[in-house]
């Protein structure tokens, strides 16, 4: 019997891009999916419920929210899935697939972003080496393990952000990271409102601000600011 897979689905005011997300998931065998709202002030909550999906409340921090839908999950595996980002057709197959393999300690996909600005595919191309050659995927790639994996590890760090860029450093050191030959697609919203070179620069910043020990919380004020500029 194939292995299930639990996606859980961290949100706060996604009812544009969520739909979307959630269609892809109908009718795929062998899948739960578990929508985490932190607080959402828009028809999040009732649009995940009209897809007969899981629904969980919690406070707002995407840490925190994937932990707790982690919780209540029942899967074998565990796919933590971005609300704005879509899944591939065929992404179980390949999920349970890399998995398979003993060596592999966790996968994740590539990663298209639907945005029609120049350089973008400069950035996909980047993310794949990384990926690949650093063995350092990030949230909005889709990553997946064995829940037992994600349990050893005691979850998502408590942080409020770069939560993923700390748990794929910590799962790199017990195994191979695998990175499927798909795509997921996310939404390009945040490199067209603040230009390719800005958000590529915002995102290098934090990453040299937690390696020279800026506390967390500090990082996340000064990311959110940068942002909603």
């Amino acid at each position: 019997m194939s292995q299930t897979i639990s996606i859980i689905i961290p949100v706060l005011n996604e009812a544009i891009a969520l739909p979307g997300t959630l269609s892809q998931l109908q009718d795929v065998e062998g899948i739960e999916a578990i929508v985490v709202d932190g607080g959402s002030g828009d028809e999040t909550i009732a649009i995940a419920e009209s897809f007969g999906v899981s629904v969980l409340r919690t406070p707002p921090g995407r840490a925190g929210q994937m932990n707790a839908g982690a919780q209540i999950a029942t899967g074998e595996i565990l796919l933590f899935l971005h609300g704005d980002t879509g899944l591939p057709e065929g992404f179980a197959r390949w999920v349970r697939q890399l998995l398979a393999d003993p060596q592999v300690v966790a996968g994740a996909f590539e990663l298209k972003i639907a945005a029609p600005i120049p350089g973008v595919r400069a950035i996909e191309t980047g993310v794949k080496w990384r990926s690949r050659y650093c063995q350092l995927p990030y949230g909005d790639q889709g990553i997946f393990l064995r829940t037992r994996t994600f349990w050893d590890l005691s979850g998502f760090p408590d942080l409020p952000i770069m939560e993923d860029f700390v748990l794929a450093r910590q799962l790199r050191k017990r195994g191979r990271i695998a990175i499927a030959p798909l795509a997921v697609v996310t939404s390009g919203r945040r490199w067209q409102k603040l230009g390719l070179f800005r958000t590529t620069l915002i995102n290098q910043i934090v990453i040299l601000g937690y390696f020279l020990g800026v506390p967390p919380a500090t990082l996340a004020d000064w990311y959110r600011a940068k942002k909603s500029k």
